[in-house]
């Protein structure tokens, strides 16, 4: 089964149509370099929870808005190789095309598939 990469972070609510833009370009590179499939999610029913929740995991500020996202890959060893190139392509260094977000609040992990139905 494929391998995901997946993806949270708390995105200021104003730059929305930035992000997108930036994803989209990062989509891009993200499939040169082996990715199968891009997926962004911008937050629409996403609740504060009590003991654990989005929000909480990312820190959320007033007027920012939860992104979920995953990259999906044929395999870990792909995507190892892949986000090794991703980190080093021009394209996507801070000077050139900076993340509307803050990086530091990031959760991420990669995850095998068990069911994909």
């Amino acid at each position: 089964m494929n391998y995901v990469d997946g993806f949270v972070v708390a995105v200021p609510t104003s730059n929305k149509d930035a992000y997108i833009h930036h994803a989209r370009l990062a989509a891009e590179i993200f499939r040169e370099h082996g990715a199968l499939r891009i997926t962004e999610c911008w937050g629409d029913d996403v609740p504060d929870g009590k003991l654990t929740s989005f929000p909480m995991a990312v820190k959320l500020e007033p007027e920012e808005t939860v992104v979920f996202s995953w990259i999906e890959w044929p395999s870990r060893e792909v995507c190892d190789v892949g986000m090794q190139k991703v980190m080093e392509d021009p394209r996507l260094k801070q000077d050139s095309n900076p993340m509307p977000f803050d990086g530091k609040r990031m959760i991420y992990g990669g995850f095998r598939m068990v069911v994909d139905e």
